[in-house]
């Protein structure tokens, strides 16, 4: 059997098909839509005011927005990226997205992960209903980007050929992190070098003991980056969550303003704040198969700290190290 290499540096026998055609049938869904509140003293250093970090040029002189664009472009077709956002921040997401407004789905208030997705994988679903779609949060940082892109590559052809299940991106754990969520991974999928399991848990933000007892058993932090058909997607949720994609599915979702789409108050006045990984991934574990990236230098950017020292790992501190430290 022909094997083939993986860029996370497993090798994948055999399974996995490249489609010339699917690059048209990739979809982006880039969440923007939180309120970044644990980042706020440093995003206020940085830019003066108290905008969420998504729309603060931490590094490089671009927004966590901005990269987050770079990153799904490199995969996935730029007019077939979506972004999640939240009304209340059009001042400072306009800096990004001005010209892309069809591409722009708005939430009246963040509600949970679990609205902002949905709304996306359903004005997805409209406009393609074989679409397979990448979940990307806009706020996270990678280090090595082009290795991340390939293996986001990998996971659009691995989501092709298992189209009933959400594939979630995992990256090797570098200590017994408690901010983190963690996935306890199964038995192997296809080959045991595949770097390609079944899921056996979901572990969000745990205890140090047990952190350290994930640890030893080789789980997985959780990207919370996540590819997968968009029918899988939302057969998952109508599974865990019914009355949520109900009460999106009963109104009409995509009235226009200024050519983006905006979701009625109304609708979200009715709604509870859901959350996706704790709601839906975890009680859909047959389902879901985690995909092992390679090093590409993975945080959430969850709080100033950890921000700094992600990015003073990449070999250049950033221009506010020093400042921030001062007022430390």
């Amino acid at each position: 059997m022909k094997k083939q290499k993986m860029t996370n540096g497993t090798t994948l026998q055999g399974s996995v098909k490249k489609d010339p055609t699917g690059m048209m049938k990739r979809w982006g869904l880039v969440l923007a839509g939180g309120d970044g509140v644990r980042l706020r003293r440093l995003t206020r250093l940085i830019s003066g005011d108290d905008r969420p970090k998504q729309f603060c040029a931490l590094f490089g002189g671009a927004t966590l927005l901005g990269h987050a664009r770079q990153r799904a472009e490199r995969s996935i077709p730029g007019h077939q990226v979506l972004y999640s956002l939240t009304r209340e921040h059009e001042q400072f997401y306009l800096a990004d997205l001005a010209d892309c407004p069809s591409q722009r789905v708005v939430q009246p208030s963040n509600k949970g992960t679990a609205p902002g997705i949905v709304s996306g994988l359903l004005h997805v679903a409209r406009a393609d209903e074989r679409a397979t779609v990448a979940i990307l949060p806009s706020d996270h940082y990678f280090s090595n980007e082009n290795l991340f892109s390939e293996n986001l590559d990998y996971a659009f052809d691995i989501a092709a050929q298992e189209p009933r299940s959400i594939i979630v991106l995992g990256v090797q754990p570098n200590g017994p992190e408690t901010e983190y969520g963690w996935i306890e991974p199964g038995g192997t999928v296809r080959s045991r070098d595949s770097g390609l399991f079944r899921v056996n848990k979901f572990y969000e933000k745990p205890s140090l003991e047990i952190a350290q007892l994930l640890l030893g058993r080789n789980s997985l932090w959780n990207t919370f980056v996540m590819v997968g058909s968009a029918q899988a997607f939302l057969d998952v949720v109508r599974s865990t969550v019914p009355g949520l994609l109900h009460a999106f599915r009963s109104v009409s979702l995509f009235a226009r303003h200024r050519d983006e789409a905006r979701i009625p108050d109304s609708l979200y006045e009715r709604i509870l704040s859901t959350d996706f990984s704790r709601q839906v991934l975890s009680a859909a574990l047959e389902r879901l198969l985690v995909f092992q990236l390679g090093p590409v230098g993975w945080s959430d950017l969850g709080d100033p700290s950890r921000a700094l020292v992600a990015l003073s790992r990449s070999g250049t501190e950033p221009d506010w190290a020093s400042e921030w430290r001062k007022r430390s």
